[in-house]
């Protein structure tokens, strides 16, 4: 009986490993829809700002924000990871706000980035604002 149990146990083991399983999600990135930002920054002061973003379907579910820096630039975009199944339907909801808290701490003017998709050559697209520093 023992050894019976033991041929059990390794066959669902065996079968619950198996290499060939799809895995269950992928991540996207996504395009910004609009954004809100301040027209100009203090120097050294904290400022809140507000991206927005449309779910293309109900499997997308928001991932975190993708944020570069280099130098005085600054590109964003929404990370989503995206469930691998038949049951996704089309999202027609509202836009989903996240935000981003930014401390000023250059007096060089910044440059911010937004994510706005691809061209039809797969090159991607950024709308481009340039956000002045004061003393």
């Amino acid at each position: 009986m023992k050894k019976f149990f033991w041929l059990i146990v390794i066959a669902v083991l065996f079968n619950s490993c198996s290499v060939d399983e799809e895995p269950k999600f992928h991540y996207e990135i996504l395009a910004v829809d609009s954004y809100i930002v301040p027209e100009s920054f203090v120097f050294r002061n904290n400022y809140e700002i507000k991206i927005f973003y449309k779910r293309p379907t109900t499997c997308h579910a928001f991932q975190g924000l993708y944020y570069n820096s280099f130098d005085n630039t600054r590109t964003m975009a929404i990370q989503c990871a995206v469930a691998n199944n038949s049951y996704c339907q089309t999202y027609d909801g509202e836009a989903s706000e996240v935000s981003l808290n930014f401390y000023a701490n250059s007096l060089e003017t910044y440059l911010f980035k937004f994510y706005k998709g691809k061209d039809e050559n797969g090159e991607a697209i950024y709308e481009n604002i340039e956000i002045p520093v004061t003393n």
